[in-house]
């Protein structure tokens, strides 16, 4: 297409570079919205948000169902998310404090969906870890196989795996 070519985008107004960042751009290396994709898909921020999505929690309740995080990383992660507007934390005025934490509105939109993707995982884990096997025995093999080379020393080795669909194993017994 040349300049006199009219197009769907010339309709449009350009944008500054003030603009385009706001509005967010996932693939630029400089985009804001990158760091909130870091703290939504972290492996802590999609355990808490699924957490979250029971209704509200205490920390020590929110630690205890997020087994294996410490005590920092919950916090930090509970932060980045009530920073992004995700989380709204409730402080109480008592002894000992009383802190809550609840899914705003944006947080239960977000919530739900990389619920979606730990679901998904969940149900194709058999898959996973049967290719991590199949994977794991082809290099063994590989390595017994060949005499080391060291020019092809740690490149990584193309395995092909053809396994059955978890989902549909069970309909074929």
């Amino acid at each position: 297409m040349n300049e006199n070519t009219p197009d769907a985008c010339a309709t449009e107004p350009r944008l500054t570079l003030s603009e385009h960042m706001r509005r967010g751009n996932l693939f630029a290396a400089q985009c804001p919205s990158r760091e909130v994709l870091k703290h939504v898909t972290s492996r802590w921020g999609v355990l808490v948000l699924v957490a979250l999505l029971d209704g509200t929690h205490r920390f020590s309740d929110l630690r205890r169902k997020v087994g294996g995080v410490s005590e920092k990383m919950l916090a930090q992660t509970l932060q980045w998310l009530e920073g992004d507007g995700f989380v709204q934390r409730t402080s109480y005025p008592v002894l000992p404090p009383r802190v809550e934490y609840t899914l705003t509105p944006s947080g239960e939109e977000v919530g739900r969906r990389v619920q979606g993707l730990a679901d998904w995982i969940e149900l194709n884990l058999p898959h996973v870890l049967h290719t991590h096997q199949v994977r794991a025995k082809a290099a063994t093999k590989s390595d017994e196989a060949s005499p080391a080379i060291p020019a092809l020393a740690g490149q990584p080795k193309a395995v092909s795996v053809a396994a059955p669909d978890a989902r549909h194993a069970a309909a074929d017994r």
